[in-house]
């Protein structure tokens, strides 16, 4: 029997599902002010249930009696609404993940009831509405079709099984027979994505076989020869030339990122403190004499340009996993996430075909990362958010996580006859071509073609398989271990397979439901999976050791001495490939990278009196206002290590630099976590914009206090369709500049990551490409956290001082954004001075003459003076004839220029003499003090105030825009 249970808000509570209905339908002009919306969730329970066993599972499970109605009727008896209201309901599609359900199911069989399956869903009464626009409603607002459907009136279901019997049927692929152009058709239309060469070179291979490959050959080699796995393009053979120079790189990423590191490395010498760089899921250093710490950064684009729930939820768990899968196991211990949107203004009617709104995009994104972290007890620490009109068919969604690991635990080896075991979720038809998905670009048919690449996330399930790898690690079960990422199986076995061989039982592989073909099996992305090598011996204890916390594993197969994959289904073969042709045989990318310089016009400067609203408008606009609806969504406190916090200050709402935590709570030794990212300098010089990015992602840790010569940084580069010369031009200036200032500083690159083609292209219409978007993730080392700083200011009296030079470098700022001027020289990086810099503030900060700092970056040093003046509800004076300037003086390029390498910091009288000191040899000055008014006061260089704000009203303007 079918019960549906309406669990409603009682009467004296505030239906929020509901009000944010109304209000989302009236911002994207749906909605009128008559409009009115009643809304439930609620249960479908399928099971031999009488009503009064379905009435104690609403009123002792499911429901909140104290604020929450439950209702509960078999589904037969369901009504339709009435009064003129009309009836939606949204739930999951049939195989769609569904951890709500699945949590309630699991509860329902403790209380011993008879349940066989469960779903959830959200119910809508609408009425003062349009009708006839109630699709656009569902579409737009209530429900996304790649993941959920709509039921519009009362359900009708009469079970809730999902699948059927599969009937085995071996496929073969006619590949060698082909022509180019029916190559190229196999390659779109299967979702391979690959080139024609490589289309040809798999032909080549079969023809020399004198046999077709089966289709799930075809996939695995398309998995593993996708860009997101195989990273080609920047590991290609690139012939690159700009105005300077032409190189002919062999493997573009070897020789410059790679590179760095190694060249740094070999200087460090016996005090080379990194232990394992991109070799392994997450890059590690030392820590302490007892563990390493490793960290990771992925994007989640395409799945979240979709479903972005969906999207960054898996997103977060994916990076989680990463560390989980590193050496033998890493403990999770922190998060990170920067986002990339469009503005959450655009107009509905401006929306291309097949594009969310960027609102809709950003409360998903948001909420993803979000209820993963939190339920998973990991803190999300750090992050950032930008927008830009070009990311709105494409999103970005950067996530992070740092791991601890014990040193003797940081390396694995898999042993030949090892039993390969998957451990965690089961396997559906969720993810599968997220691999080749996320290597292509996004069109408006990209949600019809490729929903199933999307997946929902179980963080619960993945709280239960790190618990059991952590036990299971210490008892020294298992030899290897890495995470289902992309390709899912597919790809893990065949990584951790690639020097010995593997042969795996198809069959044996845990589904979520009946109906997977063996292809399917094989490719999905189904989250929270784990696969492990586990010697026959140690098989007994470690299944016992999953049964006792309730996580499933099964043996799926072997890994065999053969160098090949060989895959079977119930004794059939079904694919055999050789590990040398996997994972050597792709032919190599060879492409043309040119890249121009634009020429470089002057910023006209306004020449004003009164800069005041000019600062108004900075605070005000979308990537410098306050992001604390984002932050405050996080648990950062869980774990109990935090100690230089988000959001800092009085009351706990400025902006931080950069986060601290101690991973061992037993010791005063903390993790910095910092990021930098520019998009706006790309449009003047892309090998400026990543050295910025470095600058600043540097400049924030050793804001708070981290040692600038044990940082290590990861890349994450994102870019448009790089088979354009001139845009994969721009990524290899990029990357020469990440190896010229890593070098420099000494600052290995530990790990990494790119997603390329992160374009939309709109039915009939030019394609939109995202700014070229390289994201530096920064993790810094502290000693003792308790002589870490914060950006607030402290106390009255204090002198202000600006280390660093400042320059009419505008091209690229905030000023000109709000003021709509183009032009400008972009902010370069003098390496010796920012290496020097960054050590003399550290010193400083070490010795105890710092009360705050703060870095100079997006509105320069009148938004940094502004935001540390009403983080520590402090007034302000500054002069700006007092600051180091190099070039002709302007009060316009003084506020608000974003030169790098600068910050502003408050020092005590008694202090100044030995802050001076510690800054010897270094570009520093007194441009103010500290008092207890309520302004932000700022002389120009002719003597007059050019600002002259309430700190109440700056504050409100950076308040408000994300106020969501």
């Amino acid at each position: 029997m079918l019960w549906e249970i309406d669990i409603y808000p009682k009467a004296s509570q505030v239906d929020a599902l509901a009000n944010e209905t109304v209000t989302e339908s009236q911002a994207l002009g749906l909605g009128t002010d008559s409009m009115k919306v009643r809304s439930c969730h609620g249960y479908l329970l399928q099971g031999a249930l009488d009503r009064e066993q379905a009435e104690k599972i609403a009123r002792e499970l499911l429901a909140d009696c104290v604020v929450e109605e439950p209702v509960v009727f078999p589904v037969s008896e369901a009504k339709d609404a009435e009064n003129g209201e009309t009836l939606v309901n949204v739930l999951p599609k049939p195989g769609v993940m569904d951890p709500v359900a699945n949590s309630a199911l699991k509860a329902i069989k403790d209380m011993d009831l008879p349940v066989e399956a469960v779903r959830t869903f959200r119910k809508f009464f609408i009425s003062g509405f349009d009708t006839e626009n109630i699709d656009k409603l569902c579409w737009k607002i209530l429900a996304n079709d790649a993941i959920e459907q709509v039921v519009k009136g009362p359900f009708t279901f009469e079970h809730l099984e999902v699948g059927s019997p599969y009937h085995f049927e071996l496929t073969i692929v006619p590949i060698r027979a082909m022509n180019d152009e029916e190559l190229k058709t196999l390659a779109i239309k299967g979702q391979l994505y690959l080139s024609l060469v490589e289309m040809q070179t798999i032909q080549k291979h079969f023809q020399d076989l004198d046999r077709d490959p089966t289709d799930v050959e075809l996939e695995t080699i398309a998995q593993t020869w996708s860009e997101h796995c195989s990273h080609k393009t920047l590991a290609g053979r690139i012939s690159y030339r700009d105005d300077e120079r032409e190189i002919v790189f062999q493997n573009m990423l070897k020789e410059t990122i790679f590179a760095a590191t190694q060249e740094i490395r070999k200087n460090l010498g016996e005090n080379d403190w990194c232990v394992s760089v991109f070799k392994d899921n997450a890059g590690v250093v030392t820590f302490d004499d007892e563990y390493n710490i490793c960290f990771k950064v992925e994007t989640h684009n395409h799945p979240s340009a979709l479903e972005p729930y969906g999207g960054a939820n898996t997103g977060i768990g994916g990076v989680i996993r990463d560390p989980m899968g590193t050496g033998m196991g890493a403990k999770p211990v922190a998060n990170t996430d920067v986002f990339c949107f469009a503005p959450p203004e655009i107009p509905l009617e401006d929306l291309p075909q097949g594009v969310l709104h960027p609102k809709r995009v950003m409360r998903g994104v948001v909420s993803g990362v979000r209820d993963y972290g939190n339920r998973m007890g990991i803190p999300t620490i750090n992050g950032a958010v930008f927008f830009d009109e070009r990311y709105l068919g494409n999103p970005l969604v950067y996530c992070g996580n740092v791991g601890l690991i014990p040193v003797d635990k940081s390396f694995k080896k898999t042993d030949p006859n090892d039993l390969i075991v998957a451990v965690g979720g089961r396997t559906g038809r969720d993810g599968i071509h997220g691999a080749t998905f996320s290597s292509a670009e996004l069109t408006h048919e990209s949600e019809s073609l490729s929903g199933g690449a999307v997946q929902i996330g179980n963080a619960i399930t993945e709280k239960m398989v790190l618990d059991v790898l952590l036990e299971a690690r210490d008892r020294g079960l298992y030899t290897a271990v890495t995470d289902c990422g992309a390709g899912g199986f597919s790809s893990a076995v065949g990584e951790m397979g690639e020097e010995i061989g593997a042969e795996v039982w198809l069959e044996k592989i845990p589904l979520k439901y009946e109906g997977l073909s063996y292809k399917e099996m094989w490719i999905s992305e189904a989250q929270e999976r784990m696969v492990f090598s586990v010697a026959e011996d140690k098989w007994p204890e470690m299944k016992a050791l999953c049964e006792s916390e309730g996580v499933e594993a099964t043996v799926i197969g072997r890994y065999v001495p053969t160098g090949r994959l060989v895959l079977k289904y119930d004794g059939v073969q079904v694919a055999d490939l050789t590990m040398d042709f996997m994972h050597g045989g792709r032919p190599p990318v060879v492409r043309e990278a040119v890249y121009a310089p634009p020429a470089v016009s002057p910023m006209n400067l306004p020449i004003r009196t009164d800069y005041t609203e000019d600062l108004t408008k900075i605070l005000g606009s979308y990537n410098v206002a306050s992001k604390h609806w984002v932050v405050r969504q996080y648990d950062h406190e869980v774990q109990g290590g935090s100690a230089v916090k988000p959001l800092v200050g009085v009351n706990n709402d400025g902006p931080g630099d950069a986060s601290v935590f101690r991973p061992r709570l037993h010791t005063m030794q903390g993790v910095v976590i910092s990021n930098g990212m520019n998009p706006c300098y790309g449009e003047c010089d892309t090998y400026w914009m990543a050295a910025s990015a470095i600058d600043e992602a540097l400049r924030n840790a050793v804001a708070v206090g981290a040692d600038p010569e044990k940082i290590a940084i990861l890349d994450n580069f994102c870019w448009g369709n790089t088979d354009r010369p001139e845009t994969l031009g721009s990524l290899v200036r990029s990357a020469i500049a990440c190896r010229d200032m890593s070098i420099a500083l000494g600052t290995p690159f530990v790990s990494g990551k790119d997603s390329l083609n992160n374009e939309f292209r709109p039915a009939g219409q030019e394609p939109i490409s995202i700014p070229p978007s390289l994201l530096i993730s920064a993790m810094g080392q502290v000693n003792d956290v308790r002589k870490c700083v914060t950006m607030d200011l402290k106390s009255a009296g204090s002198a202000l001082y600006a280390v660093g030079m400042t320059k009419e470098e505008m091209g690229g700022s905030h000023f000109g954004l709000v003021n709509q001027l183009s032009g400008g020289e972009c902010p370069k990086v003098d390496f010796g001075v920012t290496k020097k810099t960054l050590k003399a503030v550290y010193d400083a900060i070490q010795a105890g003459t710092v009360r705050s700092c703060h870095d100079l970056s997006e509105g320069g040093l009148a938004v940094a003076a502004a935001e540390m003046a009403f983080a520590g509800e402090l007034g302000v004076e500054l002069d700006l004839s007092a600051v180091p300037f190099d070039g002709q003086k302007s009060d316009a390029a003084l506020l608000f220029s974003e030169s790098n390498t600068r910050f502003l910091i408050e020092v005590a009288p008694e202090k100044e003499a030995d802050f001076l000191a510690a800054l010897e040899g270094v570009c520093a000055a007194k441009i103010g003090s500290v008092n207890s008014g309520t302004k932000l006061t700022v002389k120009g260089i002719a003597g007059g105030n050019v600002i002259d704000a309430e700190l109440a009203n700056l504050k409100a303007a950076w308040l408000k825009p994300l106020d969501l």
